[in-house]
């Protein structure tokens, strides 16, 4: 028996998130006393997984796989997990990880849990602890299959560098039928993606039109940060959708989460309540998301932003 790990990548470059699941497979498979296999899906260096504990590295190298597609991705973990025997497979909860999850698990008619944030408490039985509750609480989840599937929460267990020797080894899998089919594929070019950024940059409708978004670019782009938005605005065609974030949009765990301009719906609170530091700035002091807020400021955004891009970009520049 194995631990499979999916190192998901985009254009050929890992997700920071593959970084985090091959270090909580290498936990998971030491627990078991057994090996780690990491599946690369189009990667162009692999061999970066052996810094963090991929013993061996299956790479699937198809054309036909360059754009995510749940199905044809979750058919090629199947194949790969039942070559090499794996009875534990793992791979993160991201939107792309929360749609291929469920497709792994039926295909190998294992049990399935999302948003998991530790290693197992227990292996026999096979316990794990996961986000409950729109992340407002916990729960210990058993799982009772043989083969058991882990979606792992980002930034919950951590890249732990862990350097070994991995051997590679390609793989051809048979491409599934998609089912779906892309008619086009709009993507960000040169910026932070959203799944990647430790740091997130967002509003709302208190910026009272698209032609404001400049200084929210500009203290993410001094922060390193993603640009990201509220229902709202992207429903009001402000924002692409692909920014929405919340319950109804993209999840958030970031490190920091700024909110300018946003009062707090539930649906937002609870898509980005796993974020360790929240800091909003609002006018309203009693917008709901100051309850939920470690920060806060009651002040106009179009005051407070660019004194505060201002005094950032002093800082850097006194620290540089």
């Amino acid at each position: 028996m194995s631990v499979l790990v999916y190192a998901s990548s985009s254009d050929g470059k890992f997700k920071k998130s593959a970084f985090e699941v091959v270090s909580y497979g290498k936990k998971v498979a030491e627990e078991l006393g057994t090996n780690i296999i990491a599946l690369t899906i189009n990667a162009a260096d692999v061999t970066e997984l052996q810094n963090y504990g991929a013993d061996t590295i299956v790479t699937v190298n198809n054309a036909t796989l360059n754009d995510f597609n749940a199905k044809e991705y979750a058919s090629v973990i199947q194949q790969v997990a039942e070559s090499k025997g794996s009875k534990v497979i793992v791979i993160d909860s991201s939107i792309d990880g929360l749609y291929v999850g469920p497709l792994v698990s039926v295909a190998l008619n294992a049990g399935y849990t999302s948003n998991v944030v530790d290693a197992p408490s227990s292996t026999n039985p096979f316990v794990v602890k996961r986000k409950a509750f729109s992340n407002k609480g916990f729960n210990n989840t058993e799982i009772t299959t043989e083969n058991k599937v882990i979606g792992l929460a980002k930034n919950s267990f951590g890249i732990h560098e862990n350097p070994v020797s991995a051997s590679v080894e390609n793989f051809e899998a048979e491409v599934a039928e998609p089912g779906v089919k892309s008619s086009s594929i709009d993507k960000a070019i040169g910026k932070v993606t959203i799944a990647d950024a430790d740091v997130v940059v967002s509003a709302g409708r208190g910026l009272k039109g698209p032609e404001n978004w400049g200084m929210v670019e500009e203290l993410a782009d001094v922060l390193g940060a993603a640009t990201a938005c509220s229902k709202p605005v992207s429903d009001l065609g402000w924002r692409p959708h692909g920014e929405h974030v919340g319950q109804t949009g993209k999840p958030v765990a970031t490190n920091l989460y700024i909110a300018i301009g946003i009062s707090g719906a539930i649906q937002h609170l609870a898509g980005i309540n796993a974020s360790k530091v929240k800091v909003v700035i609002n006018t309203d002091p009693e917008a709901p998301f100051f309850k939920a807020a470690d920060y806060g400021i009651v002040g106009d955004a179009f005051d407070v932003v660019p004194q505060l891009i201002s005094k950032l970009k002093d800082f850097k520049a006194q620290n540089s």
